[in-house]
């Protein structure tokens, strides 16, 4: 593993197979994100999205606590309107690097991951639980509503348990966040890094690539009309013949039932 930053809250790695991580770290015991983790990690993440080499992002916080969990409230407290908007748009920018990032990213959950966290990981590509991971939303509890990224929920789980979530401020667990389609896989605490890292190299056996192209065809379906969506991936799948990776693989592939 080589590490390629490291900051007062963010380190970065790469891996020889290209699977980079980023750790939130020094954020408290649940890792709360505040302006200053914000700048940091975003700043990590866009200086792994710059490197061809990466093949998937793990994201995560430093223990087993919480993933993210949630925004600091002490800084918040003290915020008027203009200092909050600069604030909130911090939280946005990382949310969105995350989003953004070229390669999948995976959001590892091992404890609270609540408000801001919850944004971030909605951000992310793929969300992998620890049993004992809670999830929620609980801005209105302290006065404010949750924004940015938590737009991503609705479409995610359904307007219905979206706003079950955002009005009540009520915190779900790790099987009924599988059952709505929140995370895609859950496992026991002690499974849970065999487990990102099992999601994580799956990546490296794929043409790079193709699952940038694949990604970057999901972030735009979610925005055009279906007829016009259709229409632009048959240039996608022509260009895909430009990497040699059609090629390869499917050479791989025949000679393999072949043998």
């Amino acid at each position: 593993m080589n590490q390629i930053s490291s900051t007062e809250h963010a380190t970065s790695s790469v891996d020889d197979d290209g699977i980079a991580t980023v750790t939130i770290r020094n954020a408290k015991v649940l890792n709360i994100v505040n302006s200053a983790v914000s700048a940091e990690v975003t700043a990590a993440v866009g200086e792994l999205a710059e490197r061809p080499e990466v093949r998937a992002l793990v994201l995560r916080g430093t223990g087993d606590r919480a993933f993210i969990g949630g925004a600091d409230i002490t800084e918040m407290s003290t915020l008027d309107r203009r200092s909050a908007e600069v604030f909130i748009d911090g939280l946005r920018a990382l949310c969105q690097a995350v989003r953004d990032f070229p390669a999948p990213v995976i959001a590892r959950v091992p404890g609270w991951c609540l408000g801001a966290g919850l944004e971030v990981a909605a951000a992310c590509d793929l969300r992998i639980s620890s049993s004992t991971a809670r999830f929620g939303m609980p801005e209105v509890a302290v006065g404010i509503p949750s924004v940015i990224h938590a737009a991503l929920l609705p479409r995610l789980i359904g307007n219905g348990r979206a706003d079950w979530l955002m009005l009540t401020a009520e915190n779900i667990d790790a099987e009924t966040a599988l059952s709505w389609g929140l995370v895609h896989e859950v496992v026991a605490p002690e499974e849970l890094d065999a487990a990102v890292a099992r999601a994580a190299r799956r990546f490296v056996e794929f043409g790079p690539s193709a699952v940038r192209q694949q990604k970057k065809l999901l972030r735009s379906w979610e925005e055009l009309p279906v007829e016009r969506a259709i229409a632009d991936s048959v240039a996608e799948f022509g260009a895909a013949f430009d990497t040699g990776e059609p090629q390869r693989y499917m050479t791989e592939f025949l000679n393999r039932k072949r043998s």
